[in-house]
């Protein structure tokens, strides 16, 4: 089991200061004799993503070894978060790897059943999902969050974030919630994105049976 303090960076957007440190957050490591395995991604289209996933009520091996997959496909993946949806898991589990300013280090941790208990402010900043490869736009979205989980161990925890890790925890609870980044923008914003995503609707189509 590895330990690890999560602090909330400064928004420089906003001007938004640290006033007091992020809850500590416990992540569970699995076992050696466990290899975490890269699983497919699912993209637009594809009917699990629009699931509202289920609370997660066995914490187990099982869930630690999804967790784990996880991590590995979203670090090969060169993304920043993953939500279980995504690798067509409906519950409510999401990680996030997310860079620290000025630093090779990342922010990662496993949340499961996470809930937002609070907001404060709001900033534009551009997104792309995994789930829906060469897109991206402007998202508007709180720039602070406070948000209620669990760990790999079912323990509750409390986490204050801001700037980056904010985003990025928001984006992946509306997976969890069968809402994408695209559902944000507005209606000539998403049009001019029709023809990607009827794309990988077709793409869709033929591998669900549709």
């Amino acid at each position: 089991m590895r330990e690890e303090r999560f602090f909330r960076p400064q928004d420089k957007k906003s001007g938004l200061q640290n006033d007091k440190k992020m809850e500590r957050t416990r992540f569970c490591e699995l076992a050696m004799s466990y290899q975490p395995q890269a699983r497919k991604i699912l993209t637009y289209g594809h009917p699990t993503l629009r699931v509202k996933c289920e609370p997660v009520r066995e914490f187990n091996e099982d869930l630690r070894r999804l967790a784990a997959d996880m991590f590995l496909t979203m670090t090969q993946s060169e993304g920043v978060g993953l939500a279980a949806s995504q690798v067509d898991r409906t519950i409510m589990l999401l990680v996030v790897g997310v860079p620290q300013p000025e630093s090779e280090e990342r922010i990662r941790l496993a949340a499961v059943n996470p809930i937002i208990e609070e907001t404060r402010g709001s900033w534009e900043y551009e997104e792309g999902c995994l789930s829906i490869p060469e897109l991206r736009d402007m998202v508007t979205r709180p720039e602070w969050i406070k948000l209620r989980y669990q760990d790999l161990d079912g323990a509750p925890q409390v986490l204050e974030a801001g700037g980056m890790l904010a985003r990025v925890l928001q984006h992946e609870i509306d997976h969890l919630n069968g809402v994408l980044f695209i559902d944000h923008l507005s209606p000539v914003r998403r049009a001019l994105m029709k023809q990607k995503l009827k794309e990988l609707e077709r793409q869709n189509a033929g591998v669900c049976g549709l």
